[in-house]
């Protein structure tokens, strides 16, 4: 009962995304049987040696630092909604540190390596499953979106007079991204392609399966992931790549940082930032290849 009225205030109060909901049903589960497990006891006696006892079983199967983050996150949600609820008086996350995560810098493809794979017309040929590959790809490198969102998009999320694609991100919160005019015209034309398609029903979904159905992630991944081998060697080729690639290419090509926390949907200019790394590296490699006495 603790579990799934905690869920319902994630998805009623909070907004948070099915994915996300999951994501914290699975950590409290593990939580869960860990104290069953080892203590015998359930949430509401929990003390903080317990959750550090938990902390250090998780280490010890090699669970990475930035999963256990997000799992004490999870433990830190739930007990400030048990309190709230006032299903107990003490928080034992309080004195809870999560372990330090080690700052990665977001992997992306070179632009110039996209725009070589786009432009190349013998990848792609004039088949529907071939033509809807490359929109997939397309829509991700120019507009960063996120694959919840791409699933999402409708014909109708298109406003060709604008120029623009209207996306549903995270928390249900609606952004407005303007489309440069070679995707908006790639787009009609696929749209185009889609609709002239022998499909037993008509989906008015922007991505579809080569039968008419809605696209699930594992299409789209298996999309990026084929189309990227092509061109890069690096062992991440997922659809967040992509956002990763939009992100930095932008920052390089000198747009403002707000400006690509907007197109991007973050909900604070934090985890925007992280992209200046990336332009920092390009900068200073300029600078070595520039400069007289570098």
């Amino acid at each position: 009962m603790l579990i799934s009225g905690f869920l319902a205030y994630l998805q009623n109060e909070k907004r948070y995304s099915p994915h996300t909901i999951t994501a914290y049903k699975n950590d409290l589960a593990q939580f869960s049987l860990f104290l069953q497990n080892h203590f015998k006891i359930d949430f509401i006696v929990v003390e903080p040696a317990h959750v550090r006892s938990f902390m250090v079983s998780l280490l010890e199967n090699k669970v990475r630092e930035n999963a256990i983050g997000r799992k004490i996150s999870t433990l830190r949600s739930f007990y400030k909604y048990l309190l709230r609820e006032k299903q107990l008086q003490k928080n034992p996350m309080s004195l809870i540190k999560a372990p330090k995560v080690p700052k990665r810098l977001p992997v992306f493809i070179e632009e110039t390596k996209m725009n070589a794979l786009l432009d190349h017309d013998e990848i792609f040929n004039d088949s529907f499953s071939s033509q809807r590959d490359r929109m997939v790809l397309e829509i991700l490198f120019g507009t960063g979106i996120r694959l919840a969102e791409l699933l999402k998009l409708k014909d109708t999320d298109i406003n060709i007079y604008e120029g623009t694609i209207k996306v549903m991100g995270k928390r249900s919160k609606e952004r407005i991204i303007p489309i440069h005019s070679t995707l908006l015209e790639q787009l009609k034309a696929y749209l185009v392609l889609k609709a002239a398609q022998s499909f037993a029903g008509k989906s008015d979904y922007i991505v579809v399966t080569n039968t008419g159905g809605a696209a699930y992630p594992k299409l789209i991944y298996r999309i990026v992931h084929h189309y990227l081998s092509l061109i890069s060697t690096q062992v991440k080729k997922s659809p967040h790549i992509l956002r990763h690639s939009f992100a930095t290419s932008l920052l390089n090509n000198g747009a403002d940082l707000n400006a690509i926390k907007e197109l991007l949907g973050h909900a604070n200019l934090a985890a925007t930032q992280v992209y200046t790394h990336n332009s920092v590296a390009r900068l200073k490699s300029i600078y070595k290849q520039a400069h007289p006495k570098a």
